[in-house]
């Protein structure tokens, strides 16, 4: 089951889960059709278009994958973020839950800590305390740092501290730390994959710099 494929995680996983052998069926929640994406994608994709303000019963799975995501600037006010960082991301891992997954992987971002001053930090980290108490054998959360990928290519605006990162870091991307270094959509979401199938019980944390390591090899 994957939630946020429209974003730029959320596209390089469902890109990932199609093609991986470990999955028969990729069940895909989204707000809206795709057209033709089944069709295209033979019988192994199954969208579902659902609200997540009311999921329905989903159909059963093994694991939840969850990239869904905005910015408070794109939502407009802080209740609108947290709505979607927080309350969908429960949400669907519940729901996922209730479907028999038993293990939940989900992009959130480096600083996550639901004592952080900083509002959006503490939103993360209050959605990672959520999703860890559901009951999941096994949860799997990146943190990536800057996320850098084609925001254009997926009909939504660029961000200003993406751009700008990209013409100012991207001559010394090699000298920042890995912690701290952008990372590309597709390393967050094949180290998340890759966590995930290897995962053991309880609740694993992929920093930044493993992603960084995982591309690199």
């Amino acid at each position: 089951m994957l939630a946020g494929a429209g974003g730029l995680v959320g596209r390089e996983l469902l890109q990932l889960l199609m093609a991986s052998p470990t999955y028969s069926a990729v069940h895909c929640l989204r707000r809206r059709a795709t057209p033709d994406a089944s069709a295209a994608a033979g019988q192994k994709l199954h969208e579902i278009v659902v609200s997540f303000e009311a999921l329905p019963q989903l159909p059963a799975c093994d694991d939840v994958f969850i990239a869904l995501g905005t910015t408070i600037k794109l939502a407009g006010s802080e209740a609108a973020f947290r709505r979607v960082d927080h309350d969908y991301v429960l949400a669907v891992a519940r729901a996922g839950r209730h479907a028999g997954a038993t293990r939940l992987g989900v992009v959130s971002a480096l600083g996550a800590d639901v004592k952080s001053r900083v509002f959006y930090n503490r939103v993360k980290g209050e959605m990672q305390s959520g999703i860890s108490a559901l009951g999941y054998e096994s949860v799997i959360i990146a943190q990536p740092s800057l996320l850098m990928g084609d925001r254009e290519a997926l009909g939504q605006p660029a961000r200003a501290g993406e751009v700008w990162a990209r013409r100012l870091l991207g001559p010394v991307a090699g000298l920042i730390p890995a912690s701290f270094r952008p990372v590309s959509a597709h390393d967050v979401a094949r180290a998340l994959l890759g966590a995930t199938l290897v995962a053991g019980p309880g609740t694993t944390i992929v920093p930044s710099r493993d992603m960084h390591t995982v591309a690199d090899h």
